[in-house]
């Protein structure tokens, strides 16, 4: 990449680029890991999602993490390696649960295999993540990862019992974003402070970065599935059709007159959606200006990111996850 590419890229990309080095590392790594003497379909599911073009975001911000911290060992790369295996365990466990049929433009495994391997890969990618942790030889590392894990499947099971109910409010959808995207997040940055024995108040301080940024991530692709030109492998309305509660809806039945709330229970609660719906739940928004509403809290959480950062030390590198928390929210612009 030349400079005048550098200087014009995405910040996710002038990140890839900075670490590069360290991302062929994590790459071949998890070529190695995800390996099966055994059961060859592991690395074939495994690789089908792997491969699919994904921008490696959560490990690059443990690589990121440990740079900025001053980190010179080898582990920074087997700690990437686990966020990914983590996050691509839990991708082939949602598109069973939502039994989807696409992911990132390409179809699921689960469609081109099956429930069963989808499922039975994940474990074996939750598996490996965590001897993947154990190498490190940091008992912290692996609270922090642990919980993560647990955290990310209690936030898929709240999101089952919250979804298709109107009852669901802002707080519920906070935890169940918090859980299923920011808490891996958090993880990332934080692992990456930890295993460079950083200062605690940047260990913290990696650690709200990653929390902050993953709450505007996620409120910004549920933004965008109503409407975002970005919503890559997805057709716009996918919650909607699917019943999903997030925060556009949520604020719109909080706004909603009698009339209004009716329309809501039906399409969402019963699920009796008709042509016409999505125009029509799409005008709801539009009255009570929830996508707007929904944007602005997005920069807010994305603002908490940056502030974050002020505890770290001065650094290109800082300057990136800057120029990143400001990109996940213009991807809604």
């Amino acid at each position: 990449m030349g400079l005048d590419e550098i200087t014009t890229a995405k910040p996710h990309d002038r990140l890839r680029h900075a670490l590069a080095r360290e991302l062929d590392a994590v790459n071949a790594l998890i070529a190695e890991r995800m390996a099966s003497r055994h059961a060859p379909r592991i690395p074939e599911v495994t690789r089908h999602l792997v491969d699919a073009g994904g921008k490696r975001l959560r490990p690059m911000l443990t690589l990121a993490a440990a740079r900025l911290c001053g980190y010179d060992g080898p582990y920074h790369v087997h700690l990437a390696a686990t966020v990914e295996f983590i996050h691509t365990a839990t991708l082939l466990h949602d598109d069973v649960v939502d039994e989807s049929g696409q992911r990132r433009g390409r179809p699921t495994a689960n469609l081109l295999w099956d429930n069963k391997s989808s499922v039975l890969v994940g474990d074996y990618l939750f598996s490996r993540s965590f001897q993947l942790m154990v190498e490190t030889g940091s008992l912290r590392v692996l609270d922090i990862l642990a919980n993560a894990s647990a955290t990310i499947a209690e936030g898929e099971v709240l999101q089952l019992t919250a979804a298709q109910n109107l009852a669901t409010d802002e707080a519920i959808y906070q935890q169940v974003i918090r859980g299923k995207t920011a808490a891996l997040f958090a993880a990332a940055t934080e692992v990456g402070g930890v295993i460079a024995a950083a200062p605690e108040v940047q260990v913290r301080a990696l650690h709200e970065y990653g929390d902050a940024l993953g709450i505007a991530f996620q409120i910004v692709d549920d933004l965008l599935d109503y409407g975002g030109t970005e919503a890559i492998g997805k057709d716009i309305g996918d919650d909607f059709r699917e019943r999903k509660l997030t925060l556009p809806v949520i604020r719109a039945v909080a706004r909603a007159d009698a009339g209004e709330r009716a329309f809501w229970q039906r399409v969402i609660e019963k699920g009796d959606q008709r042509p016409g719906d999505l125009e029509q739940a799409l005008a709801l928004m539009a009255r009570h200006r929830t996508l707007e509403s929904t944007r602005a809290t997005a920069l807010d959480w994305a603002e908490r990111a940056k502030s974050a950062l002020s505890a770290l030390p001065d650094d290109p590198i800082r300057d990136m996850l800057v120029d990143l928390a400001d990109y996940v929210v213009a991807r809604a612009t």
